[in-house]
């Protein structure tokens, strides 16, 4: 299994998937996902992050950035 960093906390997160799992036939899954916000970014967050995301407006990479405050 490999391991991707979240933009917002910095962590290393789980990715679970491709030719890393073939062999060991890992169980694990994915600690994260990617979104495309409404301003065109992309940003790989693990789910503690997307939780802390506002849910009261759409989300800008101005709010991914403030996640590492």
């Amino acid at each position: 299994m490999s391991s991707d960093p979240c933009d917002g906390c910095g962590e290393a997160v789980p990715v679970a998937g491709g030719v890393g799992d073939f062999w060991t036939f890992d169980a694990e899954t994915t600690g994260g996902i990617t979104l495309e916000l409404a301003d065109g970014t992309e940003h790989f967050l693990c789910f503690d992050c997307l939780e802390r995301l506002p849910d009261d407006r759409e989300v800008t990479a101005e709010d991914v950035a403030a996640l590492s405050e």
